[in-house]
């Protein structure tokens, strides 16, 4: 069946076509690839582009045809069911997995009773009701009810995908089909309309990983791990008001050994430092660092002193509250607002659009995509 639906595929007026699958990387590519669907046509050539374990792009070459898979999930990384009532498409229908899959006898023509609530996951009971109302004068058929949630699938990922296209070329002028992710999209998005005469490097090799050493992700700690009367609060946008707000290593980067404030009091970028906390006067340590548990690396808050490479406005901080610095080497960095123009941008979309408006959720993915693609290896 998979190697026909393949085949039926590699015709001209599909040439060069992307064809989407929603979370092709953590089911339908690992399905397709372990049970040997490409490997059961002759002369199909697979070119599959994996990071960190996920199908980015799936290449498929037969003679002079070319047929890409990509996974839409990277691109919209909601389920389809919120991205159908984002983008105001046709709504996604339900589907009793766990009937299918608790069944003692794989029993795919099934015809009899709808099945119970208890079989349909992540349904509401007023949508197992509205959907019991199609079989009050006859029986529920799985094979055909299974073709028909399939389809409607299809149907409504195509939906999204040509109205999130539609809506990002119209604002942006750019095609989507031309990224494989949200945030290859969030680049190109800053590229052709926000970088200007912005310097930014591409940092690569040595530097590239003592950089590296300097990011380790929001704090999380958790010191008291129970309480009453607990209140929790979130930030709005933090990434984005840092981008907004802040300026961001660019330019020429000058490599120094020593302690560089000595020359330079208000030297900017990235330095390996002796760091010793302060023992008594903190309740919360705020430098972190990554530790190596024999089980991968975990990040911690720690106190004492040790070495470890920290970006100078972080030390600016942490002086403040009682750390002291012994500056070894590092990286001098121009320094600029690169990013106020499109967090203005996109957060004056969000702001202005309501909730159910789909312009609000692109404006927010985007918004949140940008800034992590920076420390992606060799840069752009």
């Amino acid at each position: 069946m998979l190697k026909t639906c393949i085949l039926s595929l590699f015709q001209n007026k599909y040439k060069n076509h992307i064809v989407y699958v929603h979370n092709l990387s953590f089911f339908d590519g690992i399905f397709l690839m372990a049970r040997s669907a490409f490997s059961s046509i002759d002369n199909l050539i697979v070119n599959p582009l994996i990071k960190d374990g996920k199908y980015f792009n799936i290449e498929l070459i037969l003679d002079d045809l070319k047929i890409i898979f990509r996974d839409s999930l990277l691109m919209l990384p909601l389920s389809l069911k919120k991205l159908s009532k984002s983008f105001a498409v046709e709504d996604k229908s339900i589907f009793p997995y766990d009937f299918v899959n608790d069944r003692d006898i794989n029993d795919f023509d099934y015809i009899g009773k709808l099945p119970l609530f208890k079989y349909f996951t992540n349904t509401s009971q007023s949508e197992y009701v509205n959907y019991k109302k199609q079989f009050k004068n006859k029986n529920w058929n799985l094979r055909e009810e299974s073709i028909k949630y399939c389809n409607n699938d299809c149907i409504i990922l195509y939906q999204i995908i040509e109205k999130f296209n539609t809506l990002i070329f119209e604002k942006f002028n750019l095609n989507i089909h031309r990224f494989p992710t949200l945030s290859s999209l969030a680049l190109g998005i800053y590229r052709a309309n926000y970088l200007k005469d912005f310097r930014i490097p591409i940092i690569s090799g040595k530097m590239f990983l003592d950089l590296k050493q300097s990011y380790t992700g929001g704090s999380t700690d958790m010191y008291i791990p129970e309480g009453k009367n607990i209140y929790g609060y979130d930030v709005n946008s933090l990434y984005p008001t840092v981008m907004k707000n802040q300026e961001m290593p660019i330019g020429n980067i000058t490599y120094f050994e020593g302690d560089i404030l000595k020359v330079e009091p208000n030297a900017f970028g990235f330095f390996e430092v002796e760091i010793t906390s302060p023992q008594n006067e903190i309740k919360h340590p705020i430098i972190q660092t990554k530790v190596d548990t024999g089980n991968g690396l975990r990040t911690v808050s720690p106190l004492g002193t040790w070495k470890d490479m920290l970006f100078s406005e972080e030390i600016n901080n942490a002086i403040k509250y009682g750390y002291k610095f012994k500056i070894i080497r590092g990286y001098l960095f121009e320094s600029a607002n690169i990013f106020k123009e499109y967090i203005d941008v996109l957060y004056e979309i969000k702001q202005s659009k309501s909730k159910d408006d789909p312009m609000y959720l692109i404006s927010k993915l985007l918004l949140n995509s940008l800034y992590g693609r920076r420390s992606r290896r060799n840069g752009l």
